[in-house]
């Protein structure tokens, strides 16, 4: 079956909250966001949050539920909003997930908005980070 996708409406995003809160994920979207999600059968099985930035977006979170993995559905959303979204959209990522991002046309951000070079700075503090982009 495949993946049933839609952006989600302002007044939905409480369902995408709950998603992230039952995988213990500290994601939750704004009113800043724009929130896509994969459905099967009516059911959340993975959520993105996009948040409009420069002249492009950032990717603040990716989330597919642990029993729908390795289906191809992080990749059908990426390639969703590619579609709908014109510019770059950058990410920050753990390296482990890297290679899946560079397989999913991302490449290794060289220049970021300076809002997301002072975020950068900020978040590799606590953490190991790598930052991509499709353009």
């Amino acid at each position: 079956m495949p993946l049933d996708t839609s952006q989600l409406p302002a007044e939905y995003y409480p369902l995408a909250n709950r998603f992230y809160r039952q995988y213990q994920r500290g994601t939750k979207a704004s009113s800043q966001h724009l929130v896509w999600v994969g459905r099967e059968h009516e059911q959340i099985v993975c959520s993105l949050c996009l948040q409009p930035i420069s002249n492009g977006h950032w990717l603040t979170s990716l989330l597919v539920a642990p029993q729908f993995r390795a289906r191809g559905y992080a990749t059908s959303l990426l390639e969703q909003i590619r579609n709908q979204y014109i510019g770059p959209i950058w990410l920050f990522c753990a390296p482990e997930l890297s290679a899946f991002y560079l397989r999913a046309d991302f490449t290794e951000a060289t220049v970021l908005p300076e809002s997301l070079v002072d975020r950068l700075a900020r978040y590799q503090r606590h953490k190991q980070l790598v930052a991509l982009v499709s353009e």
